[in-house]
């Protein structure tokens, strides 16, 4: 498969992107281009339009459906595995949240609540006492935030974000806070008077 210009610089870019945060750098190329894509493809076209080692294909695949971001399918009468990852963004990025979630935010907030629990805790300086548990509260917080926007509906999703933004800007003052009401009008000055123009602008 001959890739576009725009597919290459997509797929080499979440390669580089992936391995910053953490991913193996052809992981995230092979999905990059499964999602481009949007078509499923077998692990040796996937490995002739990478570039890279079969092998490297097939570990990097067995990766992805443990992360549950690849699965199987199959073309009639064709023999050979083919695959496919979800082409809904915020599908994926739900199942990417829950995988990380699952597999390093709760343990470390079950590691925090044990060294809480624990009776040497006790032993421990207050200001550090204070220190875990703000950590284990914050993160149990987010926690929490995060089990309820998975079992929102991506649509669902996609509105409360956009409802989240239109509340930043109204906290921070922005485009979509309400007006402030106009002053009341002064009256009427002669063009002489240095107070004229100042007496239209509004109050801050």
């Amino acid at each position: 498969m001959e890739l576009t210009d725009i597919q290459r610089k997509f797929v080499l870019h979440w390669g580089e992107m992936g391995s910053m945060w953490g991913v193996n750098r052809t992981v995230s190329q092979i999905h990059a281009l499964l999602f481009a894509h949007g078509k499923p493809m077998h692990a040796e076209e996937l490995s002739e339009t990478l570039g890279v080692a079969r092998s490297n294909v097939s570990n990097s695949l067995k990766e992805l459906q443990a992360w549950n971001l690849v699965r199987v399918t199959h073309i009639l009468g064709d023999r050979r595995d083919y695959f496919e990852t979800s082409v809904d963004v915020w599908e994926l990025f739900r199942t990417v949240v829950r995988e990380r979630k699952e597999r390093e935010f709760d343990p470390t907030i079950r590691m925090l609540r044990e060294l809480v629990s624990s009776p040497d805790f006790q032993k421990e300086p207050a200001d550090a006492q204070d220190r875990i548990r703000s950590t284990m509260d914050l993160m149990s917080k987010l926690a929490t935030w995060a089990d309820e926007m998975l079992r929102l509906s991506p649509g669902t999703l996609d509105k409360v974000l956009t409802l989240g933004a239109s509340v930043q800007k109204f906290v921070r003052g922005g485009d979509s806070a309400p007006a402030a009401p106009a002053p009341p009008k002064s009256p009427k000055k002669n063009d002489d008077d240095p107070d004229a123009h100042h007496a239209s602008l509004p109050m801050i």
